[in-house]
């Protein structure tokens, strides 16, 4: 690449890293139940995310860029799409409406916060955690 470095000029990454958030797959619903244990422990974040949809994936990018690594939660990841049984089972468990994207903050087994769409990038997790 060094010739067309010299001709076109290198160019530098403008964007910082992305960090890895320390995701969790949802893949299960036999997780729920780990889900709402742990909370009595720890706090659990869920979010729901949807593949299809341009909004979820800018306002995922947009809790990932401002997400505190310092937190102690398990957060956990579903894709919508892939796993619609325990996205319907969220709902049923822990008595939220579905929507996508959503984010929920289980602890002692009951969601003591959830928002969606844009409200998402906006929401202080140390508020609830």
């Amino acid at each position: 690449m060094g010739i067309f470095d010299s001709v076109f000029g290198k160019q530098e990454r403008a964007k910082e890293e992305k960090k890895e958030l320390p995701w969790i797959q949802l893949t299960s619903l036999e997780q729920l139940d780990a889900i709402a244990e742990s909370s009595k422990v720890k706090p659990q974040v869920i979010y729901k995310h949807s593949s299809t949809c341009g909004i979820s994936r800018m306002v995922l990018n947009m809790f990932s860029e401002s997400y505190d690594m310092d937190l102690d939660i398990d957060l956990y990841f579903l894709t919508i799409q892939q796993h619609r049984d325990v996205s319907n089972a969220i709902q049923d468990k822990f008595e939220v409406r579905h929507e996508s994207p959503q984010l929920l903050v289980v602890k002692n087994g009951e969601v003591v916060f959830h928002t969606s769409h844009g409200a998402i990038s906006d929401t202080d997790l140390t508020k609830y955690v």
